[in-house]
C-alpha cells in the first residue's frame, strides 16, 4: 500500500477504505509518513471531505493508536460530557457533582486551557493541594468510592491527534468537519464511558461560529459515539456571550460554587441544569426533564455541593475552598472598565474577552506559561443590559497591573452599545440525539 495512492483516491473524490485509513494513522504515529505526504492527504480531506463511515474508521483508528481506558472495575453506569470550548465555561464543575449524587459513576478526564478557552484542569488547580494527577489505581479507587474523580490527561491518549492537529494548524486544514470530529471523539472513545453528552457551543467564542456549523459537527460526533456502542447527545449552546459573569480560574470556581449554593447565574445555572438533566437521563433515570429536575433537587439539598467538595478532599484539595469560597486568594489589583457611551450592549465578542483575561494572566498562549489563578473579569453588564456612559460594565483583577491598559482596551473594543435593546437569544438552540 502506498501513500501516494491513498492521496490520490481521496484527491479525485474518492472514498478511502478502512485498511487503507489504518495505514495512514499507523504511519503518522510511528513517523513511517513524512509530513508533506500527511498534510496532502489532509488537503485532499479537506477539499472532498470524508463520508460519515470514512470519519468512523479514522476517528477509531486515531483512538486505538495510543493508551486506552478500561473502567469495567468501576462499575455501575458512567457518564461523561464534553464542552468543545468556550468563554466562562466552568459546567464540569457544576454538573459532575450534581449526576455523582444520584450514584452515577463520572470518571473525568479533562484538559487545560490554551488561547482564549479555559480549561477545567487549570481552574481545579486554583484551589491549594489539588492533585489533577492519579494513578489509575487511585482513579478507579476514588470514582467507585464516591462517585468522581476529575484529573488531567496524563496518559499517551490519540497520539496520531497530536501530531494531525499540529500540521491542520499550519495547513490551514483545522476547520475540517470530519478532522474536528475524529480530533475530539478520538480523544474521548480513548476513554471508557457508557454515555457521552456533548455540548457544543456556537457563536463568538466557539469554534464554530454558526448554529448550522454546530449542528452539523454534532450530528456527526453523536454518529460516530453511537457506532462505537455509546449512548449520545449533543446540546448545542449559546457561546455568544460569556457563560456566567466570571472569566479566570478562581474566580469561576467561586461562581461554580455559587450556583451549587443555588445562587448562580440565571444562564450558568439553566445551561447546568440541562447538561446534568441529559446525563442523568442517559444513565436511565428517568426523562430529561424529570432528570432536570433532579439536578435541581441536588442543588437545593445541598447534596451536589457536598459530593464537589468530598471530591476536593479526595484529591488533596483544601475543601475549605468549596465550603467558604470568600476564603479564595484575591488577587493584588482591581480595576473597574467604564463603559465610553450610554445605550444597550448589543452584542459581545467573547472570544476578544477571554483574550483580554488572558492578557491579564488568567490563561497561557503555550503550554509552559504560568497562571495567575486569581487573574480574570467580572462582568457587570452582559448582552441586552442597559448602560449609562461612565457606567462599570467589568472589573479586571491581576496580580500584574502593567496587564490593565492592553485587557481594557480590549474588552471595550469587543463591546458593541447601541440605542435598541437586542432580541434575547436562546441558550440552547438544539438537541441532538
Amino acid at each position: 500500500m502506498r501513500m501516494y495512492d491513498i492521496i490520490k483516491k481521496k484527491r479525485d473524490g474518492g472514498e478511502l477504505s478502512t485498511e487503507e485509513i489504518n495505514f495512514f494513522v499507523r504511519g503518522v504515529t510511528d513517523g513511517s509518513i513524512p509530513d508533506y505526504q500527511i498534510s496532502a492527504l489532509l488537503m485532499a480531506i479537506y477539499f472532498r471531505d470524508m463520508t460519515v463511515r470514512e470519519t468512523c474508521d479514522l476517528t477509531f483508528a486515531v483512538r486505538d493508536s495510543g493508551d486506552r481506558l478500561d473502567f469495567s472495575a468501576i462499575g455501575g453506569i458512567r457518564v461523561d460530557k464534553h464542552s468543545t470550548g468556550g468563554v466562562g465555561d466552568k459546567t464540569s464543575l457544576v454538573v459532575a457533582p450534581i449526576v455523582a449524587s444520584y450514584g452515577v459513576k463520572v470518571a473525568k478526564m479533562s484538559g487545560r486551557g490554551l488561547g482564549h478557552t479555559g480549561g477545567t484542569v487549570d481552574k481545579l488547580e486554583a484551589i491549594d493541594g489539588f492533585r489533577t494527577t492519579l494513578s489509575e489505581e487511585e482513579f478507579i479507587a476514588q470514582v467507585k468510592k464516591i462517585g468522581m474523580a476529575i484529573v488531567g490527561q496524563s496518559r499517551q491518549f490519540a497520539p496520531a491527534d497530536k501530531k494531525l492537529y499540529a500540521l491542520r494548524d499550519v495547513t490551514a486544514t483545522v476547520d475540517s468537519m470530519p478532522l474536528i470530529a475524529a480530533s475530539i471523539m478520538g480523544k474521548k472513545l480513548a476513554a471508557d464511558d457508557d454515555c457521552i453528552v456533548l455540548d457544543v457551543k456556537t457563536g463568538s467564542g466557539s469554534f464554530m461560529k454558526s448554529v448550522e456549523k454546530s449542528k452539523e459537527l454534532a450530528r456527526l460526533m453523536v454518529d460516530i459515539g453511537k457506532n462505537a456502542g455509546k449512548k449520545m447527545v449533543a446540546l448545542i449552546t449559546n457561546m455568544d456571550r460569556p457563560l456566567g459573569y466570571a472569566i479566570g480560574n478562581s474566580l469561576e470556581v467561586i461562581e461554580a460554587v455559587e450556583t451549587l449554593q443555588g445562587r448562580g447565574p440565571a444562564d450558568f445555572t439553566e445551561v447546568c441544569m440541562t447538561l446534568a438533566g441529559y446525563m442523568l437521563s442517559l444513565a436511565g433515570k428517568g426523562t430529561p426533564e424529570e432528570c432536570k429536575q433532579l439536578a435541581k433537587r441536588a442543588v437545593a439539598d445541598g447534596s451536589a455541593l457536598k459530593k464537589l467538595a468530598e471530591t476536593v478532599a479526595a484529591q488533596g484539595g483544601n475543601a475549605e475552598r468549596i465550603l467558604h469560597p470568600e476564603t479564595f486568594k484575591k488577587a493584588k489589583y482591581a480595576r473597574a472598565v467604564l463603559s465610553r457611551k450610554g445605550g444597550y450592549i448589543q452584542s459581545v465578542d467573547t472570544e476578544a474577552y477571554g483574550l483580554a483575561s488572558l492578557a491579564l494572566g488568567a490563561g497561557r498562549n503555550t503550554a509552559e506559561d504560568t497562571i495567575d489563578y486569581s487573574a480574570g473579569i467580572i462582568l457587570k453588564k452582559k448582552t441586552g443590559d442597559p448602560v449609562l456612559k461612565g457606567e462599570e460594565i467589568a472589573t479586571l483583577y491581576t496580580d500584574d497591573e502593567k496587564t490593565f491598559a492592553a485587557a481594557e482596551e480590549k474588552l471595550l473594543a469587543a463591546t458593541t452599545i447601541g440605542s435598541e435593546r437586542p432580541q434575547s437569544e436562546p441558550l440552547v438552540y438544539d438537541i441532538v440525539e
